[in-house]
């Protein structure tokens, strides 16, 4: 029942996703016509930022680097640190070790490429909408909320039912991709434990339904705690993550340092002319790259709009330079490490790559590991350590989705009842994602739902980046003529927390 309501939705995803490719006269158009609307909408936005703030990404990246080195906690909000590691969470996910692998299994090492591109631009993207959330966010107790909901109702001229909506689409966006997440988890804490103890733990023996209980525990103690624990527990679970896995993955390519001039060449030059065994399509691999740089880093969606408001910034460009390294760091460098494993892994070169590219895209990366490392006690060994990687991802994934889909809530209405029932909701479909694991259900169509949720984040939040522009503009040049406190009289509009904060 659930695969075939999922499959509706992923029907309607992949109708919009796919618009105009699924229409045979646009298909039939050299390269441009493996290209969907949404990706050139979302390239060419980050083109346009890019072109209009006269690449802000490039001219102030070290300025951003300063402000996370010299960054301290405030008594309103979080620290623009805390903020970006915050952020981070949620954008470093799975979808760095599966989507990437898929693309490039899919597109060929040239949709790394094209992943690159798609960062480049979104940063100045990630750039303009959370300096956007930062101009229009407000405060709630001692902490500060905002992101699309916020600026969302205050460019459509200040209708709570706008505010409400975008909201409430944030709730749904976030209940579609907390299943995956739950079930990502306790896949990854499942093959930690046969890593160590090497057997087979059955799928639902009494060990993994204590997994659950304990995810279960440990995502109502984190959002119980409210979004200061939250940060408290993403400071130190994203450096380990990030730490482990770079460390793991540099290994590999330092083992198989002789490959590195070659897995640039192979990256640039399929960029532009793939082989036939990835479809031989240029389209293809752009396609494929840009679309998975996109959902990976998330610039343009206003997901990552929340943690960007919640931060005591002392001006709103300041966190918007911010988060433009947040996308330098998901794409440019941990899609990149995955990118070395699959790529110099050549497995599609071997003798039996048909057999690996009937693989799943986890199942490809760590056979990629097993080419790189040859020896069965090294890649016994890092199996393990891209499994609590794995792990690590998903959990801080899961806690972010949690703790803004209830701010979100909070957003639209204080009601204590009303915020109970989006954490109750939020928690029984987390519980639901681990038992159809536990339970060994094919749910495959329920993991794909997130791109229905993504599509549905796009369409909202592109229009209102156009929409808020002038506002980040004039912002823009106020930060870069250091004309004194940023405040209402800036841009002419209220703005009652930077009032006060100045």
């Amino acid at each position: 029942m659930v695969n075939s309501i999922c499959a509706i939705f992923q029907e309607l995803a992949d109708l919009v996703w796919g618009f105009p490719t699924n229409l045979d006269w646009y298909a039939s158009l050299p390269i441009i016509g493996n290209l969907p609307l949404v990706i050139i909408l979302l390239v060419g936005t980050g083109f346009y930022f890019t072109c209009r703030l006269g690449c802000v990404q490039i001219r102030y990246f070290s300025y951003g680097l300063k402000l996370l080195m010299n960054s301290h906690q405030a008594k309103q909000g979080i620290s623009p640190l805390a903020s970006f590691l915050l952020s981070t969470a949620m954008r470093v996910g799975p979808g760095n070790i599966l989507g990437v692998t898929g693309a490039v299994s899919t597109g060929g090492p040239g949709a790394l490429f094209w992943m690159w591109i798609s960062a480049f631009f979104g940063m100045s993207t990630a750039f303009v909408e959370s300096t956007l959330s930062q101009i229009f966010k407000e405060t709630q107790g001692d902490e500060y909320v905002g992101g699309l909901p916020s600026y969302g109702r205050r460019l459509l001229g200040g209708a709570a039912v706008v505010g409400s909506t975008l909201s409430f689409l944030y709730i749904i966006y976030a209940l579609l991709c907390i299943p995956a997440q739950g079930f990502n988890t306790i896949s990854a804490m499942v093959a930690v434990t046969q890593n160590v103890l090497g057997g087979e733990i059955p799928a639902d023996g009494a060990l993994v339904w204590g997994f659950a209980l304990l995810l279960m525990g440990l995502a109502a103690f984190s959002i119980l705690g409210g979004l200061r624990r939250i940060t408290r527990i993403t400071d130190v679970l994203v450096p380990i993550m990030a730490v482990i896995y770079v460390s793991a993955v540099l290994v590999m390519v330092a083992m198989n340092l002789e490959l590195l001039p070659w897995f640039f060449y192979t990256v640039v030059t399929q960029a532009f002319s793939p082989e036939p065994i990835f479809g031989g399509a240029v389209g293809l691999a752009i396609s494929q790259g840009i679309k998975r740089g996109l959902m990976s880093n998330e610039a343009g969606q206003g997901t990552l709009s929340m943690p960007a408001a919640v931060s005591h910034a002392k001006h709103p460009c300041d966190q918007g330079i911010i988060q433009a390294i947040g996308v330098f760091l998901d794409t440019m460098v941990i899609c990149t490490l995955t990118g070395f494993v699959v790529i110099m892994g050549q497995a599609w070169l071997k003798a039996d790559y048909a057999a690996w590219f009937e693989m799943g895209r986890l199942e490809k990366f760590l056979n990629s590991c097993q080419q790189m490392l040859g020896n069965e006690a090294t890649f016994s060994l890092a199996t393990l350590v891209i499994s609590i990687c794995f792990g690590i991802f998903a959990f801080t994934c899961l806690l972010g989705f949690l703790s803004f889909s209830e701010i979100c809530a909070r957003q639209i209405s204080e009601n204590r009842l009303f915020v109970a029932a989006v954490r109750l909701v939020n928690l029984a479909v987390l519980a639901f994602g681990m038992i159809t694991n536990i339970a060994g259900l094919d749910l495959s169509a329920l993991w794909n739902l997130s791109d229905f949720a993504n599509i549905l984040m796009v369409c909202c939040n592109l229009p209102l980046l156009y929409i808020g522009y002038s506002k980040v503009h004039k912002a823009f040049k106020h930060f870069e003529r250091h004309e004194g406190s940023f405040n209402s009289s800036t841009l002419g509009i209220p703005l009652p927390v930077w009032d006060k904060n100045s």
